[in-house]
């Protein structure tokens, strides 16, 4: 699987987007012509990972322009319905900056949208290939040997537009047969670690367990691995990270046993306009997750759910940063904002 997993892909008619909430019992496919439907597809999860939609995001410019064009918009309703899918899930700032770069190619028409969006797209996957190979030199640098790697969530080819971030530097470590297991965070409530990643590491013949979230800090304080790998949905200037639920428990726990905890994520995610992890919004998805598991109500009649997507990791937990530009030491001081 070198880069036959493409989670998002333009068709010539429309994006061609692989339903995730079907995996891993079946590989199959949405065909996105429509606004409506790629709103959909970006808020029920069928496309998710912040890389992977901003690449959607990307070309759901184009996808309005061709609606606009065959329903009759005028020129506020195909700008409201740019709007529409630049807002679609407001943690993740990739999506509206994938949303951004192609804007400005909108006089040109639709195809010099499609044009960037495309590089976009190409570019993601260089990008991830880097962080892959940074963050392995970095790690076998500490330490030159077989490593132990704790994931939290999906951020493999599922999650980008193709190879991935945190899991790219597993990748990388797999590649160079300096990889022993990964233990794979089930993440709770949608269970993308134990869907996602899982079928991911399956495919590669990467040795892993799934478990439990709650496991994750045992796992840890035991000694059973040697770092930690997350991807991100957006860093603070100050290195404050924004992440599926759960990480920044996965982050205290690598303090207390003193091993890395490192993010990986391509620098579009870093978002210099916020200064701290404080003015991050989080996504509150609906109860029902939290509550109900196959259709079937798990939590007793009247029980109320919280759900966020998302917790932000303070950058004093962080102790590195890769992007496709190299590594910083978050917790040591150096910060997207300081560069």
């Amino acid at each position: 699987m070198a880069n036959d997993v493409q989670a998002v892909a333009w068709n010539g008619d429309g994006l061609r987007l692989i339903d995730q909430t079907l995996l891993p019992g079946r590989l199959d496919h949405l065909d996105v012509r429509d606004v409506d439907a790629l709103v959909d597809a970006i808020q029920r999860l069928a496309v998710r990972g912040a890389p992977a939609i901003g690449v959607a995001g990307a070309f759901g410019v184009a996808i309005a322009m061709r609606q606009a064009e065959r329903e009759g918009w005028d020129r506020p309703a195909l700008l409201a319905a740019v709007d529409r899918v630049r807002e679609a899930r407001p943690t993740a700032v990739n999506l509206a900056a994938g949303v951004d770069r192609v804007t400005p190619f909108m006089a040109k028409g639709p195809d010099a949208v499609i044009a960037e969006a495309q590089a976009l797209l190409d570019e993601d996957v260089r990008g991830n290939r880097a962080i892959g190979a940074h963050g392995a030199d970095w790690l076998l640098g500490r330490a030159d040997r077989p490593l132990r790697v704790l994931t939290h969530c999906n951020t493999g080819a599922l999650a980008t537009a193709g190879w991935g971030t945190a899991l790219g530097i597993v990748r990388e470590l797999h590649a160079r047969d300096r990889l022993d297991v990964v233990h794979a965070d089930e993440t709770r409530p949608l269970l993308q670690g134990a869907r996602l990643t899982a079928w991911e590491l399956g495919h590669l013949n990467v040795p892993y367990y799934v478990q439990a979230d709650g496991a994750a800090a045992g796992t840890i304080l035991r000694g059973l691995v040697d770092v930690a790998i997350i991807g991100a949905d957006r860093v603070a200037a100050n290195g404050d990270t924004a992440n599926k639920i759960g990480s920044v428990g996965v982050a205290l726990a690598c303090a207390d046993a003193g091993i890395p905890f490192v993010v990986a994520a391509p620098w579009s995610t870093i978002d210099l306009g916020t200064a701290s992890g404080d003015g991050i919004p989080i996504e509150e998805r609906s109860g029902d997750e939290v509550l109900h598991w196959g259709g079937v109500r798990t939590a007793p009649a009247g029980a109320r759910a919280f759900n966020p997507a998302f917790d932000v990791t303070p950058a004093r937990l962080v102790t590195a940063l890769v992007t496709e530009t190299g590594v910083m030491h978050i917790s040591a001081g150096e910060t997207p904002g300081r560069r």
